[in-house]
C-alpha cells in the first residue's frame, strides 16, 4: 500500500513538472517510468515526504 502511494506521488509530481515545462521535461509512465529532461528534485522530495507523512 505504501509503495503504491509513493509511486503515485512520484509519477504525479513528475507529470506536473512536465506539464509546467514541456520543453524541458518529458515523462511517460506506462508500466515503467521513462523520463527525459531536468527534474526539480526539491519539489519531488517535498511530495515524497508529504506522501510518507500522510499529506495530500
Amino acid at each position: 500500500m505504501l509503495e503504491q502511494k509513493l509511486r503515485d506521488a512520484i509519477i504525479g509530481e513528475l507529470k506536473r513538472q512536465a506539464a509546467n515545462r514541456p520543453d524541458e521535461l518529458s515523462v511517460q509512465a506506462v508500466e515503467d517510468l521513462s523520463i527525459s529532461g531536468t527534474i526539480d528534485l526539491d519539489a519531488l522530495v517535498m511530495v515524497i515526504a508529504g506522501s510518507v507523512a500522510g499529506g495530500p
